[in-house]
């Protein structure tokens, strides 16, 4: 599983590497020491590694009508976590192979919202949860014709989604994570980028 394999690093050693469980992720078992800050040998030490890969997420934005596009679906894993298990989120998903993640912010977006992006922002690469999984989640603002008010549903059927789309003025977005209304760590860290970088896109998108 060559896919699967760990990067080298000259502070780590990896001793041994068990896959536990191959599906739509991958479960592993390694054993590895590294190099302390001091320069000392530490472990060797046994982790659970879940295998995730790379993800994309986009805010759309609309920079005309000073608008975001957000969407609301079932999340079990939030149900198991005790939380409202509709979540309001921003477009995302996972990279196929080796797609670039322009590629997949474009292909989510309209996959989630129904809308196309004519313009690209890059915030960042991020790591969701390092203590447990590789993943990380390239995170975009995405320029987007945004309808008004509640835009219908959206989503793939054959991955089981029902997927809610709604707009909400710029300001309303931003409020929600103030609030403590979004618990999806990624669309509070796209929107807060958003409302960092809101009037320069709107100055380079609007024309």
């Amino acid at each position: 599983m060559a896919e699967l394999s760990l990067p080298s690093d000259p502070r780590v050693t990896i001793h041994e590497v068990e896959t536990l469980w191959h599906g739509r992720n991958a479960l592993q078992r390694v054993s590895f020491s590294f190099r302390g800050f001091r320069g000392e040998l530490r472990g060797p030490a046994r982790w659970e590694l879940l295998r995730r890969g790379r993800a994309v997420a986009v805010v759309p934005y609309d920079p005309v009508r000073d608008t975001v596009v957000l969407i609301e679906q079932f999340r079990l894993p939030a149900l198991a976590a005790g939380l409202e298990p509709w979540l309001v989120e921003v477009a995302a998903g996972l990279a196929d192979g080796d797609e670039p993640e322009e590629a997949v912010a474009v292909r989510e977006t309209l996959e989630e919202t129904g809308l196309s992006v004519t313009a690209l922002e890059r915030a960042g690469r991020f790591l969701l949860s390092p203590g447990v999984a590789d993943e990380t989640i390239t995170v975009f603002a995405g320029r987007v014709d945004a309808p008004p008010g509640e835009a219908g549903h959206a989503g793939l059927a054959h991955e089981h989604e029902d997927i809610r789309v709604f707009a909400v003025p710029a300001e309303s977005a931003f409020a929600m994570v103030a609030e403590g209304r979004i618990v999806n760590i990624t669309t509070a860290l796209a929107l807060l980028w958003l409302q960092a970088n809101r009037e320069r896109l709107r100055r380079a998108w609007a024309a």
